[in-house]
């Protein structure tokens, strides 16, 4: 059986340039004007959780850049997902996308992030935190901005008391987990059509044919692109409106921008197209400089790429659970359904 539940303090040594409390986002908040938030790359976050067998809407932390470090007062399990980064345990490299067992006192540091935005520390168990509308997500605007500052303690309630086994790295227990590729120098994002796309002619052949670029005006709102723009006629005004996470507006100025997880109102600008689900983790990532091209698919195979995502994780999150399992180690998570065939 495992043991009780009890509490790890985390001292955080070293902080990155933003690292922050975070999870999946707010449900139904939207419709009381508060956006959903949470994290920007829902992918890794979610493998991160799943890892250390917690459930994908977990607190987790989420790292911006620098390098973070931390000690913990028991042995903890962590694991690391996201943007490649360096990531040691007193000094030794530990690999990311996999589980660590972390002793007590030791120093784990994570830096040098490269080929995306944000990294994700998860931790086997709950971090205690406050919430705002059910949710550990940052919400600045409303006074909750949830950062994450150096020679802060933070609490981990957690039944996970150390563990050692000579068969763990072991090919039996190698786990199936779907890492995504970073280092490509254009990205690709799939794209389906938007309620304004007719009205911007040749729209469809200019985001098809050219790459945009990302630009340091970006921010929790929405990427800012750099890029050739065709601006729709004969709209007249556009009644402001909710808009989908992943929305391709186009303003005023030439320039393209993707709506993200901190989106409120479209403030009357037209939608040309919608980033697929499937392609939002890749957004999620993407920092100053990175060049995007985009790919115009069906709906049907947009949904397809989804349920296929969603059943990667279904199948982590299973085999996570018969090794967790086997080996008696504290396992929390409940694997949500996997989705049908499209």
């Amino acid at each position: 059986m495992s043991a009780a539940e009890h509490s790890v303090t985390l001292e955080v040594r070293e902080n990155a340039w933003l690292a922050t409390f975070q999870d999946l986002g707010r449900e139904r908040s939207e419709a009381l004007g508060v956006p959903c938030g949470g994290a920007a790359d829902q992918h890794s976050a979610s493998v991160a959780n799943i890892l250390v067998g917690n459930p994908r809407t977990a607190t987790s932390i989420e790292l911006m850049g620098g390098r973070f470090a931390f000690t913990a007062s028991q042995p903890v399990l962590i694991a690391v997902t996201g943007a490649p980064a360096d990531v040691t345990v007193n000094g030794n490299q530990v690999p990311m996308w996999e589980p660590v067992c972390v002793p007590a006192n030791a120093r784990v540091i994570i830096g040098n992030a490269r080929h995306g935005m944000r990294n994700y520390l998860a931790f086997g168990g709950t971090l205690v935190t406050e919430r705002f509308m059910g949710s550990a997500a940052p919400e600045a605007r409303m006074g909750f901005p949830q950062q994450v500052s150096v020679g802060q303690r933070l609490e981990l309630l957690t039944r996970y008391t150390g563990f050692e086994h000579p068969f763990l790295t072991q090919p039996l227990f190698r786990l199936p987990v779907p890492i995504p590729s970073f280092e490509q120098p254009v990205r690709t994002v799939d794209i389906v059509e938007g309620p304004e796309t007719d009205a911007a002619p040749g729209i469809r052949e200019l985001l098809a044919s050219r790459e945009y670029t990302v630009t340091a005006k970006s921010n929790h709102v929405g990427l800012r692109l750099d890029g050739p723009v065709v601006h729709p006629e004969g709209l007249g005004e556009i009644v402001s409106h909710g808009v989908p996470i992943g929305a391709f507006e186009i303003p005023h100025g030439d320039e393209l921008i993707i709506l993200g997880r901190y989106r409120t109102l479209t403030a009357g600008y037209p939608i040309v197209a919608f980033a697929t689900k499937a392609s939002l983790p890749m957004l999620g990532q993407a920092r100053p400089g990175q060049r995007m091209a985009f790919r115009w698919v069906a709906n049907d195979d947009a949904v397809e790429s989804h349920h296929e995502a969603q059943r990667q994780l279904h199948t982590l999150e299973q085999r996570v659970q018969s090794l967790f399992g086997a080996l008696d180690l504290p396992h929390g998570a409940i694997p949500v359904p996997a989705p049908a065939a499209a």
